[in-house]
């Protein structure tokens, strides 16, 4: 079942420049499902303008069965749509829990579900728990990433939206990371995510879309192009040596 779709998108940052050209594609409930592509190619575009940061020129955007493109972020967000950015979406001089505390905006009146969900998430992220009381910007790299989706998941979304996880961070960190995004599918959240990192994207989503020049080349189950993008991947480290 589709949770999300993208119908013949066409969308750019300037009038009259398109970036994605003519996109669709499907986010099916439950599933991890992946963006690929190199650099320029329009990924992070796909999120930004599902999130509403972007409004699309042509096409239409639907989740549960309705339109919303041209819906601010606010809306989206309470719709259960939470979108991780590539840089780190955390306060420095903030308290981890006041970080945290910050992903509850939507129902920050309901002080029984923020005390549930900051326990949910302390169980989910230990190491966070432990550190409550410090402020972000003592947080390394990998642990600003862990609090980055922490935050974003305490409003317990529908779909969550995730640019470049991977990106700065050192391989060991990397696999923790996308283990915690298995995790957290496998609790009910639909995912959807973009990475350069293409080993890694390939290794955890069950659905992929290869995106090139704004458009896409490929899309589908996993399995039903998983030689094609390996092949991929082979060129691309052949073009870096």
């Amino acid at each position: 079942m589709s949770m999300i779709s993208m119908e013949n998108i066409t969308a750019g940052y300037v009038e009259e420049i398109d970036v994605l050209y003519d996109v669709s594609l499907e986010v099916i409930e439950g599933a991890i499902t992946g963006i690929i592509g190199a650099n320029g190619a329009g990924k992070s575009t796909i999120l930004k303008t599902i999130f509403g940061f972007l409004h699309p020129r042509e096409g239409k955007i639907i989740f549960e069965g309705k339109e919303i493109q041209g819906l601010q972020p606010y809306l989206l967000k309470q719709r259960g749509i939470s979108y991780m950015l590539q840089e780190y979406s955390t306060f420095p001089q903030l308290s981890i829990q006041d970080n945290l505390l910050l992903g509850a905006w939507t129902f920050r009146n309901d002080k029984n579900l923020v005390n549930e969900r900051l326990s949910e998430i302390y169980e989910f992220f230990p190491v966070l728990s432990e550190r409550r009381a410090e402020k972000a910007t003592y947080l390394s790299g990998g642990y600003l990433r862990m609090l980055s989706v922490g935050k974003e998941i305490m409003s317990k979304p529908k779909l969550l939206m995730i640019d470049e996880p991977s990106v700065g961070l050192a391989p060991k960190i990397v696999t923790e990371i996308y283990d915690l995004l298995i995790k957290i599918a496998r609790q009910g959240t639909t995912i959807l995510i973009v990475d350069q990192n293409i080993m890694k994207a390939l290794e955890v989503s069950e659905y992929m879309y290869l995106l090139d020049m704004g458009q896409v080349k490929q899309g589908g189950p996993k399995k039903d192009f998983e030689e094609d993008i390996r092949e991929i991947i082979k060129v691309s480290l052949m073009a870096k040596d």
